[in-house]
């Protein structure tokens, strides 16, 4: 069965995923039009921004949006335009953990996908491939597939497909431009193969045949799943390894270092810290853990639930270690809190570990201010809101207050929290910072950031995570 050329995308979902990705096939095919249509117009509207203030930050994304937009590239409210007229469409919508009902706390929430599949099958006159971009539990292709079948109009037929997206915020652009590898799912039949060559060679305009991966589509499901949990059973393994160097008087830098050269398990993912966040690590093992045991297997379930055990600890171990340190009380102390996104070069705050130690201070009673380059205010006072439900946001900010200028969260301050590795803290100068801070001076490094020596010989009293003070 010959393969359909593709000269019309939709992409259901302008959002972390759907943006980027589609953004850069547009770059890359200028021969297919590409549509992203989401229902959020204020969402829609940054897209088209004439200054182009995109809803996400990722370097590199506004090169990609001016060369495209407007071209073959187009962001659109009219999901129902975009469908008819689309010969494959990604759908890439958000799938939340679960915060009720079967599987509350652990399961994706696979509303949005549902409905978009559903609308879909509504509106689609004509046969389709339909590219399933969301993470997804294994065998959700089998749900859209029978949601699609039954609502199908008389001669049109859905191709499912599986294709998850494996970037990394930060470095989505350059992960998009030079993939480790493009994994595909379809079902193994001609029909399924046919639709997987379909994608596969809009793909083929510029990433290599050998990183293009055919695979049945519950693998490529169960891969997406796997590739994140095992990368995150890395970090929660490094972490608690880096409480005993803390005990110890071991240097999980150099512990680290002395790891990964070893063939076997290589340098990546080997960096001690606050502990992981994002749209997906955490998202992914949950969903994992409810796999699991819903095919009972609840040794299985245990080993991954224990993953973001470790990364919880993680973050509670870090702002005990603040407590402890400040003389056993933060009680109405000044504690400058240093990033806010879940790591450098994103905005995205999702389970970003600062969330967690600002609640722990809080809850302390002390004050905090925050200072980060690319998150809004409006973003963190969402945020402390969810984290902090038996406050009310009139109560959160006579606590907490967001400045422009890591120098100016500083100032005044008992101590300062390293909770994001922006490279600007590394450059910031701190000789001034220390001449403006309530004595003694205190700093805390999540991150494994800064130079504590100099640091040290300026007159700081530093902790590092990972570090202990044994000679």
């Amino acid at each position: 069965m010959a393969p359909i050329k593709v000269t019309k995308i939709c992409c259901i979902g302008a959002g972390y995923v759907g943006g980027p990705t589609c953004a850069v096939i547009a770059l890359k095919c200028p021969h297919i039009t590409v549509t992203i249509v989401d229902l959020n117009q204020a969402r829609v509207d940054a897209w088209n921004s004439p200054d182009f203030a995109l809803p996400i930050y990722e370097p590199g994304l506004v090169d990609v949006v001016k060369q495209a937009r407007g071209r073959n590239l187009f962001f659109s409210t009219d999901v129902d335009k975009g469908i008819r007229e689309a010969d494959l469409i990604f759908v890439s919508v958000n799938t939340p953990t679960k915060k009720s009902g079967v599987g509350a706390g652990f399961a994706a929430d696979l509303n949005y996908v549902e409905s978009a599949t559903r609308r879909i099958a509504a509106v689609a006159t004509s046969s389709k491939i339909v590219v399933e971009k969301s993470t997804v539990p294994c065998r959700t292709a089998e749900s859209m597939r029978t949601i699609l079948e039954a609502n199908s109009k008389a001669g049109t037929h859905f191709d499912i497909l599986s294709n998850p997206e494996f970037l990394a915020e930060g470095t989505a652009i350059v992960d998009l431009f030079s993939p480790d590898r493009v994994l595909i799912g379809s079902l193994q039949t001609p029909e399924g193969k046919s639709a997987s060559q379909s994608l596969s060679d809009v793909y083929n305009n510029w990433v290599p045949k050998e990183r293009i991966l055919s695979v049945g589509l519950w693998s490529s499901e169960l891969s997406k799943l796997a590739a994140n949990a095992m990368l995150a059973q890395r970090i929660s393994s490094i972490n608690a390894l880096s409480a005993i160097c803390e005990a110890t008087g071991a240097n999980i830098d150099e512990v680290a270092h002395a790891i990964g050269f070893d063939s076997r398990i290589g340098p990546k993912f080997l960096r001690a810290s606050v502990g992981f966040g994002g749209s997906c690590f955490q998202k992914d093992i949950l969903n994992l853990v409810y796999l699991s045991e819903s095919l009972h297997l609840p040794q299985v379930a245990a080993y991954w639930r224990q993953v973001v055990e470790m990364n919880e600890y993680q973050k509670s171990r870090f702002s005990k270690t603040v407590v402890d340190t400040l003389f056993n009380t933060i009680t109405g102390k000044h504690i400058a809190v240093l990033g806010f996104a879940f790591k450098a070069d994103t905005g995205d705050t999702r389970e970003s570990a600062s969330i967690s130690l600002i609640r722990d201070f809080l809850s302390e009673r002390a004050y905090v201010t925050i200072y980060d380059p690319q998150v809004e205010e409006a973003q963190i006072w969402l945020d402390l809101s969810e984290a902090c439900p038996t406050l009310t946001l009139e109560a959160i900010k006579k606590q907490v207050n967001i400045v422009h200028s890591a120098v100016e969260a500083c100032k005044q301050k008992e101590a300062v929290v390293i909770a994001t590795e922006w490279k600007e803290f590394r450059e910031i100068d701190w000789q001034t910072v220390y001449d403006d801070m309530s004595k003694p001076a205190f700093v805390f490094d999540g991150r494994l950031l800064v130079d504590a020596e100099k640091l040290r010989s300026i007159g700081f009293k530093v902790t590092t995570i990972g570090r202990g003070e044994r000679l």
